[in-house]
């Protein structure tokens, strides 16, 4: 079976950069849990209806038998889809019979905040991991490099320092490595 080319990731491709999303009360987040290997099919439906969405994708290498690399697009949070609109887009989502069910997001801002920080560090071009269980750490933002201002969590994996960015609403993240040197202490007002 052939591999695909990479698909867009989110409709309209610039969903993220416009400054209404996660703040027109009209418009809200939410998370769609898809069917088993389902995102790419869902998505491919939402841009045909014109749904805003976002599902982070990341490249994933591998070896064939016969010794060629072949690379396949895969989503970063497997069986989620943002999709950003009202209750009848959300509705219209139900309804392509790839979604099991819907989660509202309790806090627009933030999860806005976390999914342009994901795209960044995928644009950016550093390899990542998906991480499913989010590890307590020193919150942290990068201050040196092409990854300046993204903020996350340092945690400490085989003695290499590694930058987690999480997706709070989902209780994942993504990591990459870094160095020590790149990164200062956050701190939040109080």
């Amino acid at each position: 079976m052939p591999i695909l080319a990479r698909e867009p990731d989110a409709f309209p491709e610039d969903l993220l950069d416009q400054p209404d999303v996660g703040q027109d009360p009209n418009h809200l987040w939410w998370a769609l849990h898809t069917l088993p290997r389902r995102e790419k099919e869902l998505m491919r439906r939402l841009a045909a209806m014109t749904v805003r969405f976002y599902t982070p994708m990341t490249a994933r290498r591998s070896r064939s038998s016969s010794g060629r690399v072949r690379t396949a697009y895969v989503p970063l949070f497997p069986g989620y889809v943002f999709l950003h609109g009202d209750e009848d887009e959300r509705h219209r989502a139900m309804t392509t019979n790839c979604v099991l069910r819907w989660l509202s997001v309790p806090d627009q801002g933030v999860l806005t905040h976390d999914l342009r920080q994901i795209s960044r560090l995928i644009r950016s071009g550093a390899p990542l991991q998906p991480v499913d269980r989010l590890v307590a750490g020193t919150p942290v933002e990068i201050t040196h490099g092409p990854l300046a201002g993204l903020e996350g969590k340092i945690i400490r994996r085989n003695q290499h320092s590694t930058l987690l960015i999480e997706v709070h609403f989902l209780q994942r993240g993504a990591s990459v490595e870094i160095e020590d040197w790149m990164v200062e202490p956050a701190y939040s007002a109080c």
